[in-house]
């Protein structure tokens, strides 16, 4: 006996939200199937809140920082990143959530979800063309970049301690590590 899954579209995905059925729940769609998110720990809320802000005041008006809120891709997924840095288009977001050519890079703090944000999350980025995807990895301090799509996939993994780097999107940026990183 084989057994078959149901595959949520997007559709379908917001209709069940706007009914209330996942209200108890933080859930994402990922490639159509429903994920439950885990509970967040203290150090990812603090790094979520404390790079959000430093963002903030070095980008100013010329991008949005979204704190975990959707983003809409086209492989059936509506995910829910850390960080998405999107261009800030005002009231089009109360339209729809950011599409891909929306967002500048993302950002995803991992602890216990690591696995996860360096295989099946970057694998969705990559597919649905988020030229930028960098993964903060909680656990051993480093953050690690991954660009330069070809054919769906990132071609480019780079990882940092220390230093600084600017996105793509913003070569006149430079962030640095250490804030990302330490406490």
């Amino acid at each position: 006996m084989s057994l078959t899954t149901y595959k949520w579209t997007i559709d379908r995905f917001h209709q069940a939200i706007s009914a209330g059925l996942f209200d108890d729940q933080p859930i994402e769609l990922l490639r159509g199937e429903l994920i439950v998110m885990p509970p967040e720990r203290e150090p990812h809320a603090y790094f979520n809140s404390e790079v959000g802000d430093y963002l903030r005041a070095l980008l100013g008006s010329r991008a949005k920082v979204r704190e975990a809120h959707p983003i809409a891709l086209p492989n059936d997924s509506e995910p829910i990143p850390d960080l998405a840095i999107a261009k800030p288009l005002g009231t089009v977001y109360l339209e729809h959530h950011p599409y891909p050519n929306d967002i500048f890079w993302l950002i995803e703090f991992s602890n216990t979800t690591l696995s996860k944000d360096l295989t099946e999350k970057k694998a969705i980025y990559a597919e649905a063309g988020i030229v930028e995807y960098w993964v903060v990895n909680l656990k051993d301090r480093e953050l690690n970049i991954f660009r330069d799509l070809n054919d769906g996939r990132y071609s480019t993994e780079q990882t940092y301690q220390t230093g600084s780097i600017s996105p793509l999107a913003f070569a006149d940026i430079q962030i640095q590590v250490q804030r990302l990183v330490n406490r």
